[in-house]
């Protein structure tokens, strides 16, 4: 019979496991917090270009509410409502008169009114090159010419 075997072993035998299994751990959380971190900063970048193509979005819009609300527009020539406050990141909105036609209504003689049809091309720039374009049509009923 072996007595040695059921006895823990001494002390001496066992010094410097605790160490390297606790390195180990230390080593294994290391590598998880840098791959969270990694992952977090990946994910501040996507919702920060998220965030800079919606402000171009709303530049761009805000360039097709502005030629609407200012009637920067004209069966003459091509219209330009250039960069509105001047920075790296606005928008422009550039109007073209593409014709006229009846208005398509029994209530309106065709002699006297027509529909004037235009393209709106508004382009906005966000932060970091976001850049979003929009073309809207329109029509205004008016006299005929």
């Amino acid at each position: 019979m072996n007595l040695r075997s059921s006895f823990p072993a001494t002390a001496a035998s066992q010094r410097g496991a605790t160490l390297i299994v606790g390195l180990v751990l230390l080593l294994v959380l290391t590598v998880v917090g840098v791959s969270g971190m990694n992952t977090a900063t990946m994910e501040i970048n996507m919702a920060a270009n998220t965030q800079f193509q919606q402000d171009a979005f709303q530049m761009t819009e805000d360039g097709v509410d502005a030629v609407l609300a200012t009637r920067e527009y004209t069966t003459d020539a091509a219209r330009t409502l250039d960069w509105i406050g001047g920075t790296e990141y606005d928008r422009r909105a550039v109007t073209n008169y593409r014709g006229n036609t009846d208005v398509p209504d029994a209530a309106f003689s065709s002699d006297e009114v027509e529909a004037f049809h235009f393209d709106i091309r508004s382009v906005g720039r966000g932060p970091r090159n976001a850049q979003s374009e929009h073309v809207q049509s329109f029509y205004v009923v008016g006299r005929a010419l």
